[in-house]
């Protein structure tokens, strides 16, 4: 059984060459500000507010490789037990992309002011005389921005390191030794705990909510969730479906890619829920504020990107997922699982940019260039990752069961 994986120098080059055309975007953003006698507000906002995008997107979805490993372990399932190398890999790498969110959001939080020394990203920094920002500074300031954000991405990185190391360490235990099996369901219960607390809730209302400080929903935080979660279901996929056609993961049949494309397709569904009750409920109580939200992005400049995102992220799925067949095809759901992650890149963009930039909103070179480094830099992690160890969890008190899947 081909049970490890060697990095092919197809795979790696294409991952440098990724970062380097990220680079080289965040080298030409730097210069285009510096030497732009021209640059404008729009022009430093949309520097700032591209990266923070990218960063916490890539942050989100690589999160929920943990959250996936917890949620199974807690359950006691076998079925990810075949391919589970892979969550383990995006999760350990979580605070790669941890590090360069914190990085981005304190810069903008602690440096960025406009022309009129004030912070077009998260106005609560600089609230001025507004009565809403400073009716909500007791919750909306610097000192609990940085509190939940160290705390939250500190505990996310520990916990998908962790899981990683005591499976790794499962492999040289004793055989059918549980004590390595209890402490990871107990760790795990307590990460759900940490990402209900984090993720479902105070999370994406600093670090993407706060962006329209004066809008507010209470479901934004599931919202964001379930945009993330069906990102990171399809990003898992594609890894699978790379490692397959490479002669690894033998133990992945098409049963378990028909159990990802279930995912996909469902969370696809659950996304278009939430979607539709945040946006009609707002819509039909018509009030001010809350209403502008959608005003911009459905009759405004970002209308394009809101349909957009209806037709990508809902009709594309439903259609082309919902039939048996489609979801145990590996072009039809790896073709797929690319389109949805496009999609929610889309939906995390349509979140923030209309905040910072207004009417304002472009997608060319420095967008793109960004978005290529950070899944440059996705790849080059996970896969050196990958290489450490057996791709097969031997003595995972659970393997049995998952070959159940090979008849």
């Amino acid at each position: 059984m081909n049970d490890r994986f060697e990095i092919p120098a197809r795979l790696r080059n294409t991952s440098l060459f990724l970062i380097l055309v990220g680079v080289a975007a965040l080298v030409g953003g730097i210069v285009c500000l510096l030497m732009g006698h021209n640059s404008t507000d729009v022009d430093k906002s949309r520097f700032w507010a591209v990266l923070l995008h990218d960063s916490v997107f890539f942050l989100l979805i690589s999160a929920v490789s943990i959250f996936v490993q917890a949620a199974v372990n807690l359950a006691q399932g076998s079925w990810l037990v075949a391919y589970r190398r892979v969550p383990e890999a995006i999760g350990a790498n979580v605070w790669v992309f941890a590090t360069i969110a914190a990085v981005v959001m304190f810069a903008i939080v602690f440096g960025y002011r406009d022309s009129h020394g004030l912070n077009a990203i998260y106005p609560w920094v600089t609230p001025g005389t507004d009565k809403v920002l400073l009716g909500k500074k007791p919750f909306l300031n610097t000192g609990m921005f940085v509190g939940f954000t160290l705390v939250t991405l500190a505990l996310w990185s520990f916990f998908g390191r962790k899981f990683r190391a005591m499976s790794i360490a499962q492999e040289s235990a004793p055989k059918n030794d549980t004590k390595i099996y209890w402490k990871v369901f107990r760790l795990s219960g307590l990460f759900l705990l940490v990402y209900a607390l984090s993720q479902m809730s105070t999370s994406p209302w600093y670090w993407v909510m706060s962006i329209q400080a004066h809008w507010y929903s209470t479901l934004f935080s599931w919202y964001t969730f379930a945009s993330a979660f069906v990102s990171g279901m399809s990003l898992i996929l594609l890894w699978v479906v790379y490692l397959k056609n490479q002669g690894n993961l033998e133990l992945v049949t098409k049963e378990h890619m028909h159990d990802l494309g279930k995912f996909m397709f469902a969370f696809s569904i659950f996304w278009t829920y939430l979607w539709f009750a945040q946006y009609m409920l707002i819509w039909y109580s018509n009030q001010p504020d809350e209403t502008m939200y959608f005003k911009m992005r459905q009759q405004g400049p970002y209308s394009i990107i809101f349909y957009a995102n209806f037709i990508i992220n809902f009709c594309m799925p439903i259609l082309i997922l919902m039939a048996r067949p489609s979801k145990r095809n590996y072009f039809t759901i790896t073709f797929m699982a690319m389109v949805i992650i496009f999609g929610h890149w889309l939906d995390y963009f349509q979140m923030i940019m209309p905040g910072p930039l207004g009417e304002n909103w472009h997608i060319n070179w420095y967008e793109i260039g960004i978005f290529m480094g950070f899944a440059g830099i996705l790849i080059f992690a996970v896969s050196r990752t990958l290489t450490k160890s057996s791709l097969v969890p031997a003595n995972n008190l659970l393997l049995k069961e998952t070959i159940v899947h090979l008849s």
